[in-house]
């Protein structure tokens, strides 16, 4: 087959796919928003405790974060389009299967025997936070390396925000529509993300020429002319293989287990704290942790420009030297304006690190960056479901005045240990660079 016949065969181009996966993961994370704050709902209805409360809140995040590793190499062998119309399409069968649930039994036939239904539907309707890792990996392979920081920032943070946005939405819809009109907008929401994805999203031209059946290195050469520089190393479980004995990228995994785990955690821990600690109503206390997410989003986006432009050990050196500040003022904290500083500076300093440490994956494992982004963005997740616990343990074991600050120690030793991390990977820099050379 000759490069022109092959090349006009590529569908998409590198904005249309960064749109499209934008769009994917937006529309996926959205709905976890829906589902943390309708607990309550199902909790009054069902009678649950609040271990059941807990599980049940914890479903969609566990999904969310396991299901990015095999997904997220199964990138490195499709190019991402199957993978995340997966996610996506199991994402819709757990909303639909709520909405069903919801038609069938509420509110007066919901009982505790239709529980582990509920949590099975709450983990389908998790795949949909799954699909960051499939995003980051496809978005991977249609942008050069310089521009990779912009890309990946945006596509981040944009999708990152969809929490903290419909945080904000939630409680106006469900006075206006119901619960069951709530579930039914959301589920709309999701079908028209994932129609967006089908018509925009294909993977690279590397994946695409390989469908028409040129051979690899064929492909490699026509992907080579259109721009593309990522190539994967090969099949799934190589690319998991490859990743995982690179010393790197467990680095990675630790740097982000900080950034986007603490991240997570903090988003599960600032609402008790503002109440409990500081005194705020309920409201407030729900604003002030939707302006962190938000915030933390936002930045996420300028953080991937920053990261092209001064180099990604730079940008996390910047960052997590922001998460030990504002962790800092967070431990001595005893008013609203010093802990609204602290906050602000963590936003901002786990921002930035979010999109730094993906600037980096590809750089430090460019032959498996589908299954390094799996495993940094699945296990970074977990700090989600680690650290809310360890802060609740400050709590208990000194009391509220003086357990309260004392937990952001842990956010204090997290960032100085990233530093540390950070220094590490840049201190091996040039042997990197030499390989690469080599290769």
């Amino acid at each position: 087959m000759s490069k022109t016949k092959a090349t006009l065969h590529v569908r998409s181009h590198p904005l249309e796919a960064l749109v499209a996966a934008t769009v994917g993961f937006f529309v996926g994370f959205a709905a976890v928003a829906l589902f943390n704050v309708t607990a309550k709902t199902f909790k009054e209805a069902m009678g649950l405790d609040p271990v059941q409360v807990g599980l049940l809140v914890a479903m969609p995040n566990l999904s969310g974060s396991l299901l990015r590793i095999p997904f997220s190499a199964w990138v490195d062998t499709d190019g991402g389009r199957r993978p995340m119309l997966t996610l996506l399409g199991l994402a819709l069968l757990g909303m639909l299967g709520l909405i069903a649930l919801l038609l069938a039994y509420y509110p007066d036939g919901l009982t505790a025997g239709l529980y582990p239904v509920l949590l099975f539907l709450g983990f389908l309707s998790g795949c949909g936070i799954a699909t960051f890792s499939v995003g980051i990996s496809f978005v991977s392979y249609w942008f050069p390396q310089n521009r990779q920081g912009w890309a990946l920032g945006t596509y981040a943070g944009v999708g990152n925000l969809a929490p903290g946005l419909f945080t904000f939405l939630l409680p106006t819809a469900l006075a206006a529509w119901g619960l069951l009109g709530t579930y039914v907008a959301w589920t709309a929401l999701l079908l028209l993300g994932t129609l967006v994805f089908y018509a925009l999203g294909y993977g690279a031209p590397y994946f695409q020429l390989l469908r028409l059946g040129l051979s690899r290195e064929e492909a490699k050469s026509q992907a080579r002319a259109l721009g593309q520089e990522l190539f994967p190393a090969g099949s799934l479980v190589e690319t998991l293989a490859r990743s995982a004995a690179k010393w790197r990228t467990w680095v990675l995994v630790a740097l982000y287990f900080t950034s986007f785990g603490g991240f997570l955690a903090l988003t599960a821990w600032l609402p008790t704290y503002w109440r409990e600690f500081l005194g705020q109503d309920v409201t407030q206390a729900a604003y002030l942790t939707a302006y962190f997410s938000i915030l933390a989003s936002v930045v996420r986006v300028f953080g991937g420009s920053l990261s092209d432009r001064i180099g990604g050990e730079r940008a996390a050196f910047l960052a997590y030297g922001l998460v030990v500040l504002g962790a800092l003022l967070l431990t001595q904290a005893s008013s609203f304006g010093l802990a609204f500083l602290g906050e602000t500076l963590l936003g901002f300093g786990m921002g930035v690190g979010n999109a730094a440490v993906f600037k980096m994956v590809p750089y430090y494992v460019p032959d498996a960056v589908g299954g390094a982004s799996g495993w940094v963005g699945g296990l970074g997740a977990t700090g989600g479901f680690v650290v809310p616990p360890v802060l609740g343990y400050f709590v208990r074991a000194y009391g509220e005045a003086r357990g309260y600050p004392m937990g952001y120690t842990v956010y204090v030793a997290l960032g100085l240990l990233a530093l540390l991390l950070v220094w590490l990977l840049s201190a091996t820099k040039r042997e990197v660079v030499r390989a690469q050379e080599r290769a």
